[in-house]
């Protein structure tokens, strides 16, 4: 039994690592939308550019909070905040962490790849004189197949 449990003390920790889902929570926010706002905006302006906010509390009437986060097997996880201040019905305050354009955001989802070794993409004329069409070796006791039908009958009957 210990020879059996001694063998798996050889298995790298790494070699099997348990799943994590990808999480996605709450409302993306790029660098574009966020200096789209002007204050002086109506509520209708800010909801058309940055969507219907993840938190709207009744006991804060006047602030819309935007939280995005997302978690990525083999990425840091991103966490962002953006929360717009009103006063009546007209924006009054932005606040926010520093935000991602569209494009850097798309960019940082990427995994890092393991630069490893490029096969190589030549073939000298030995290798191709192994993979030659007209192989002297080839069986030619077996019998040819038939050709296939010319037509084929209707997937649908005939209607008369």
């Amino acid at each position: 039994m210990s020879v059996c449990l001694g063998g798996c003390s050889s298995i790298h920790q790494d070699t099997f690592k348990a799943y994590v889902p990808e999480v996605v929570q709450g409302n993306f926010v790029s660098k574009e939308q966020r200096l789209a706002l002007r204050p002086g905006m109506v509520r209708a302006q800010v909801r058309d550019i940055l969507g219907t906010p993840l938190v709207a509390s009744l006991f804060h009437a006047d602030r819309w909070d935007y939280v995005f986060s997302i978690q990525r097997q083999g990425v840091p996880a991103q966490n962002f905040r953006l929360t717009v201040m009103f006063k009546g019905d007209v924006l009054d305050q932005i606040d926010s962490d520093v935000l991602p354009s569209e494009a850097e955001f798309a960019g940082r989802l990427v995994r890092p790849r393991t630069a490893g070794a490029m096969p190589k993409l030549e073939a000298t004329e030995d290798d191709l004189k192994r993979f030659s069409v007209n192989k002297p070796d080839m069986d030619t006791s077996r019998p040819t197949p038939a050709p296939l039908p010319s037509s084929y009958p209707p997937l649908e009957p005939v209607t008369r």
